[in-house]
């Protein structure tokens, strides 16, 4: 689940929302974010 991923490296912020926002339009853009922002 993307993002819960995002949220446990970087806790609830703009990050975790964008990540939420995306994962329910569609899986794969939050797969795709969360996979972005994790590799910063």
């Amino acid at each position: 689940m993307p993002p819960l991923a995002v949220f446990l490296k970087h806790g609830l912020g703009i990050e975790f929302l964008i990540s939420l926002l995306l994962t329910l339009v569609g899986w794969l853009p939050g797969v795709i974010y969360a996979f972005y922002v994790n590799s910063k």
